[in-house]
């Protein structure tokens, strides 16, 4: 039986006997799960279907955050649950964490929503995405990423309004005890700036970072987490190196 190697997945067939030429092999990208840094996680609905339908369903995921931090602690510092993903910003103690943090409560969400709908099969898509985010003016960008997505989205008149989110836990910090400061504090005007229209550079770099998992930061910040966690591919350019005149 040939050994898998790190980061691959074999099939196997029927009768158990592997084939080179048929078997699929599918190389996933590495992922980060040290502690002590800050991380933006994204999952969304198998086939983006819609996950939450109804307050009760946001209410309880948002429970089941505050559960998981009790099983593992973990420093939430912001979320918005939207109707078919979720965003959340995590900031794990230790190297593993994360990993362990999210598989709870993914796992936890699946079997609660189909004992409540009498279903069965995928609700979230495969692997949820993650990007590392730098300590400065960076990690203020994704939080007002964050919590401004239920107003761009047209469901709330304004971000705080918005019951699913970090932005509205803010003002009810006793019913919402896991919420913590992050590195980077909020500023006084922070409400104002969520509500603005925020810098189409700074969306389309984060953009940018959920669909690559590239680390956001200044150039040399994000080379350097490159090269120490092995995320090199997530900062080149895609497609085909250009040719060269000889």
């Amino acid at each position: 039986m040939p050994a898998e190697k790190r980061g691959q997945a074999t099939f196997w067939l029927a009768r158990g006997q592997w084939n080179p030429y048929n078997a699929i092999i599918m190389a996933r990208k590495p992922r980060v799960d040290a502690g002590g840094m800050c991380y933006h996680v994204i999952n969304r609905g198998n086939n983006r279907a819609e996950v939450f339908h109804k307050d009760q369903d946001y209410l309880r995921f948002t429970e089941m955050i505050g559960e998981a931090t009790e099983r593992l602690p973990m420093r939430v510092l912001s979320w918005c649950l939207m109707p078919n993903h979720f965003h959340m910003v995590l900031r794990p103690r230790k190297d593993g964490d994360l990993s362990a943090w999210i598989q709870w409560l993914m796992t936890a969400h699946v079997r609660r929503y189909h004992r409540h709908y009498h279903s069965s099969g995928h609700i979230w898509q495969g692997r949820y995405k993650l990007f590392v985010i730098q300590d400065d003016h960076h990690y203020l960008a994704v939080l007002r990423y964050v919590e401004n997505n239920a107003l761009k989205a047209n469901l709330a008149e304004r971000a705080e309004y918005w019951k699913w989110s970090s932005l509205y836990a803010l003002k009810r910090q006793d019913v919402f005890p896991f919420l913590v400061p992050g590195p980077v504090c909020r500023p006084r005007n922070w409400l104002s700036l969520v509500n603005k229209e925020q810098p189409q550079k700074e969306v389309e770099q984060i953009r940018t970072s959920v669909i690559r998992e590239r680390p956001l930061g200044d150039q040399g910040w994000i080379e350097k987490i490159a090269k120490k966690f092995a995320l090199e591919q997530t900062i080149r350019p895609r497609g085909r190196p250009r040719k060269t005149d000889k």
